[in-house]
């Protein structure tokens, strides 16, 4: 049965509807009308228009004065937009500032090299988001292309339909709708016929919806979310057709309405809490360290501003220069990859990190879990037996409705029937169609008028609908062989045929034909067995009892009649639906998405945990569950969560895995609770109803073939709906922090450990114990090297957990391993001494240069390769960009203050016994390194 669920938006009215002051003429322009609570004839009087619909000159003078039809779309970001965006990363922030400061006391090579750093961060990052956005352009679709509107020349010319451009449409128009259509503006309907409509891209149901042409709604029937006479703009016809007059247009669109929801800007999202937060931390620091350095360096050293470029110096060494760049080219390179091998396209490159934290996944259940059809999952007695001479009858209702109602295809639950029908070898055509009576939304039935063989001068009507309505027209019941009922009726004992023949419960085609003779669907026809069996109001019950029982079990019920009339030449109607048999029922079930069973597997070995966020029936969302064999737990629905929200709501939401009859603010609400209790959430939706749960999210994901304003809204878009696609997209995202927070940990560790070095030596010697060019060059070979993370390969292990920064813990690691670097430096400060006292001649600062110089390189080298979460190379494999760097880093550490670029820095060569010591720090330092290591990861396990 259809299940209604709220939309965004007004109750059935246009976002901008007003009234009309007393006294004043109606104005027929946008907003101006409530059309939901008014008549047709009303309603028309208010627009100004008709049942002909309007003339050229009044659509010419409206479309001028509403506009066109279109929805307000976001103006593409322009790429210098975009580079000037990228400013506002905090390092990158910091970074200007320093260059800025460094050229304010010309020191010219420490400016160029902040520079030309911040340039290419920014660089990188816009070319990446750009990218992005011109491949989002190529995935651009509009709601509807042509519509088929009912215009007149002139008032007194009669009306033609002729097909126009949906944007020319205006408030007023007539229009008229067919099987396949989409709904190009909200419109009101004047005549429909069998008309149903498919709207889950406003409220997610994931059946067709029955819409009438009612001129005077029911009492509180225009307070309804979804007026049974009103069609909205990003709907579509699944069967039937009608008139309608257009009530709104463009801006003024139900579906337009998402876009004045909230603010498009979302709040912080995880990249912003995890990195963000360890850069402020940083930066705190940062921005203390130079005047420190001066008034230290000042209150014991006498030093005045000389020593300002050696604090800025200090203060680079500290920041990770290389962040904004290895994080732009890591998510670049993991989004060009996505996007090549996946089709995923990751619109904001910070969201590819926010994928690989997320661990909750919030998502609906059609077209993701479920495809967007039923199939048959078994054909049931009165007494919930199998029997398949219910699908047959079925199957014929299906077939010839089709064929004599002249529709151009069946919907999805005909489709099924029909195909259940062909593999259990049923056929149609053995009966001769005589007339059909098409699925009639008022009445929920759909009839076939049938002649069976060897029966001439009798017609079978062959009843398909609604349980409750067949049930209501129904006065008899058969007799079902075997059952409890056949024990109470002495007629049915001796009822013969299959209604009892084994087969497999959960299968449409059961061993057995459907068509056999003698089955009870058969008995069901008056004069072709025993005689049917009253059917009371007790007998009702009991049937509407039945097949309550099986939808709280996730299936989808049809009730199937048949009534013998004598054949007659005229046609039929709804009057002649009266005193039927009632047959059994059909049981639907969703099919299964045949991926996701697998997906959902992979994501709990992930540690991401799945929330179904569904307007469907509580039992159709968690049977589709079991089947794909995540348990559903507790069912919540929507109501019972009442007005929760925070962290109450967050923890009944923690605790089920189904949340059903979900409204959009139901979704966003949940969504939003689940953040602000510190989960990194995922949220995957196609519809206008999912924009404010994609919004609230870290991390909104919607499919290609989304709405419009589903896919700009969202920060991943799908080629596919598929949970492998969103699997493979965490599983980069994993790939792309781990590289990240392997590098945060190694830098930042490194040069806490040299700045609280460098701060230390700067107060005991009497020189500087690095030149601020010193600094900057072995900043900048470090940070080169480090460029080779954003091509490293994170272990397996990294990829099965979110990959979440937390400052605390993040903070406690890089002041743990900093305390050892600095150790090691201070022993480094010891060996030099050694060195220098026992080589006359050897006492100047360039030694002590050089000597430290050495010493950071190699000890920065030992960090990259010991504390890198990466792959070890196999044996017999080239070494990996990793150990290149390393080998390179160590080289240039070794030979460049022995070569001629050596006196330009003020270094000179150490003696030879300093590089004997060195090896037994270096030694003892590694040593101690990958102790620590180790204990830090079991600590962690």
């Amino acid at each position: 049965m259809p299940e209604t669920t709220a939309a965004p938006g007004t109750a059935g009215t246009s976002p901008n509807a007003g009234t009309v002051p007393a006294g004043a003429a109606p104005c027929p322009g946008r907003g101006a009308v409530e059309p939901a609570g008014l008549t047709a004839l009303q309603l028309m009087r208010r627009l100004d228009s008709g049942p002909r619909g309007l003339t050229e000159r009044q659509a010419e003078e409206r479309l001028v004065r509403d506009g066109e039809n279109v929805v307000p779309a976001w103006r593409p970001v322009s790429w210098p937009r975009r580079f000037l965006a990228s400013l506002r990363d905090p390092f990158t922030t910091v970074l200007l500032c320093l260059g800025l400061v460094s050229a304010g006391i010309a020191s010219w090579g420490t400016a160029c090299v902040i520079m030309a750093l911040v340039v290419v961060s920014c660089v990188l990052r816009s070319g990446g988001e750009h990218q992005a956005s011109r491949s989002m352009a190529a995935l651009w679709e509009l709601v509807a292309s042509t519509a088929s509107v009912q215009r007149r020349a002139d008032d007194q010319a009669p009306p033609l339909v002729r097909e126009l451009p949906v944007d020319q449409l205006v408030v007023g128009d007539v229009i008229r709708l067919g099987p396949g259509d989409l709904v190009p503006a909200d419109v009101r309907l004047l005549r429909a016929s069998g008309l149903t409509v498919h709207q889950s891209a406003l409220t997610g149901e994931s059946v067709p919806v029955p819409k009438d042409a009612v001129d005077a709604p029911a009492e509180g029937g225009a307070e309804l979310p979804e007026p049974e006479h009103l069609c909205f703009q990003g709907s579509s016809v699944a069967s039937g057709s009608g008139t309608a007059l257009v009530v709104a247009t463009g801006a003024d669109t139900r579906f337009a309405a998402a876009y004045g929801g909230p603010a498009r800007r979302r709040t912080e999202t995880a990249f912003d809490r995890s990195v963000h937060g360890i850069a402020w931390t940083l930066i705190r620091f940062m921005l203390l360290t130079p005047p420190l350095v001066l008034m230290a360096n000042a209150a014991l050293r006498g030093r005045g501003l000389e020593t300002l470029p050696f604090a800025i110096a200090v203060a680079v060494g500290l920041t990770p220069e290389m962040l904004p760049v290895i994080v732009t080219a890591t998510l670049a390179r993991g989004a060009a990859a996505l996007a090549r091998t996946s089709g995923v396209i990751v619109k904001r490159l910070p969201a590819l990190h926010d994928l690989g934290a997320i661990d909750v996944l919030c998502l609906d259940k059609t077209g993701t879990l479920t495809q967007d059809r039923p199939v048959v999952e078994r054909s049931l007695d009165g007494r919930g037996g199998d029997d398949p001479g219910v699908l047959r009858w079925a199957a014929v209702n299906s077939f010839w409705t089709l064929e004599l109602a002249e529709l151009p295809a069946p919907d999805t639950l005909d489709e099924a029937i029909l195909d259940a029908a062909g593999e259990a070898g049923a056929d149609p055509l053995a009966h001769d169609g005589i007339a059909a009576l098409p699925f009639d939304p008022a009445h929920r039935l759909a009839t076939a008028v049938v002649r069976r063989p060897g029966r001439h001068g009798v017609h079978t009507l062959v009843v398909k609908g609604a349980v409750e309505d067949v049930l209501g027209r129904c006065t008899r019941l058969v007799a079902s062989g075997g059952s409890a009922a056949g024990d109470d009726h002495p007629n049915a004992a001796g009822t013969t045929g299959t209604a009892g023949t084994t087969g497999t419960a959960g299968r449409a085609g059961t061993t057995g034909t459907a068509g056999r003779a003698g089955t009870a669907g058969d008995a069901a026809a008056p004069g072709s067995g025993p005689a049917p069996l009253p059917l009371d109001d007790e007998e009702r019950d009991r049937l509407l009892g039945l097949a309550a029982k099986e939808a709280a079990g996730g299936l989808r019920l049809l009730a199937v009649a048949l009534a013998d009339r004598p054949a007659r030449p005229g046609g039929y109607g709804e009057p002649d639906l009266h005193a039927l048999t009632f047959v059994g029922f059909v049981a639907l079930r969703d099919a299964l998405a045949p991926s996701a069973g697998e997906a959902l597997d992979e994501l709990a070995r992930r540690g991401v945990a799945v929330k179904v966020l569904t307007g469907d029936h509580p039992g159709t969302a968690a049977r589709a569950c079991r089947d794909l064999g995540l348990e559903p737990g507790g069912v919540l629905t929507a109501d019972q969560l009442g007005a929760l929200s925070g962290p109450p709501l967050a923890e009944a939401v923690g605790r089920a895995t189904v949340v059903a009859r979900c409204t959009a603010q139901d979704k966003a609400r949940i969504v939003t609770a689940l953040r602000e209790s510190g989960r990194t959430t995922g949220f995957l939706g196609d519809g206008v109803n999912d924009l404010p749960a994609l919004r609230a999210a870290d991390v909104g994901i919607c499919p290609r073939g989304a709405v419009t304003v589903a896919r700009e809204g969202a920060d991943v878009v799908l080629a596919q709906k598929d949970l492998t696609a969103i699997d493979r997209a965490i599983a980069a995202g994993r790939t792309g922090s781990s590289t990240l927070a392997g590098y945060l940990r190694i830098t930042l560790s490194s040069n806490l450990g040299n700045v609280i070095a460098m701060l230390a030596a700067g107060l005991l010697l009497p020189f500087l114990p690095m030149l601020p060019a010193q600094v900057l060059v072995q900043n900048l070979c470090f940070d080169a090297a480090q460029l080779a993370f954003a091509f490293d390969r994170p272990a397996d292990a990294a990829l099965h957990r979110p990959a979440v920064l937390r400052p605390r813990t993040f903070l406690r690691y890089i002041t743990a391993f900093g305390l050892l670097n600095a150790a090691a430096d201070l022993a480094t400060f010891a060996v030099l001494a050694l060195a220098v006292h026992t080589t006359a001649g050897r006492g100047d600062p360039a030694v002590f240069h050089a000597g430290w110089f050495t010493e950071n390189l190699l000890t920065q080298a030992m960090v990259m390769l010991l504390l890198r979460s990466g792959h070890r190379t196999a044996a017999g494999r080239a070494a990996g960009p990793v150990h290149l760097a390393v080998a390179a880093l160590a080289v240039i550490g070794v030979l460049l203050p022995l070569s001629p670029l050596g006196p330009p820095l003020d270094m000179a060569a150490p003696p030879p016994l300093y590089y004997a010591l060195l090896a037994a720090v270096l030694t003892l330092y590694g040593v101690a390194l990958a102790a620590a290591k180790r204990r830090y990861t079991d600590r962690r396990s």
